[in-house]
């Protein structure tokens, strides 16, 4: 990620309050929330009027000066709506195939406990 100086301001941080770019291009700061504390209003620490262009992250860097990095954007693709239609009857189908599986469960079932009554009356 590189990262692009837009101006030199030199604004000294304190603890507890977080600085950011307004909206106008100016540094200001409000006091952080803490707990059951709500945080402060902005207060404009120092008038620069930096102009903004779309696409950039503005934000104060550890000397205190106006920086800017490209914005990534990234996350999962949107899929077209014809392929979720076909995955919705594909869903149908195997229910019903989910359906059979389960008789033919019930019949395995039936068949052991059959076995296993003759295996105990052998050995009586």
């Amino acid at each position: 990620m590189s990262t692009k100086k837009v101006a030199k301001v030199g604004v000294k941080k304190e603890k507890g309050y977080l600085y950011f770019v307004d909206k106008k291009g100016d540094i200001s700061c409000a006091k952080m929330a803490r707990g059951n504390k709500k945080g402060g209003s902005p207060k404009k620490v120092a008038k620069v009027g930096v102009k903004k262009e779309p696409g950039y992250l503005y934000f104060i860097d550890k000397q205190g000066d106006i920086s800017c990095a490209k914005m990534v954007r990234g996350g999962k693709k949107k899929k077209s709506t014809k392929k979720k239609a076909t995955k919705k009857k594909a869903t149908k189908k195997t229910a019903t195939k989910k359906k059979a599986t389960k008789k033919t469960a019930t019949k395995k079932k039936a068949t052991k406990k059959t076995a296993t009554k003759k295996k105990a009356k052998k050995r009586k």
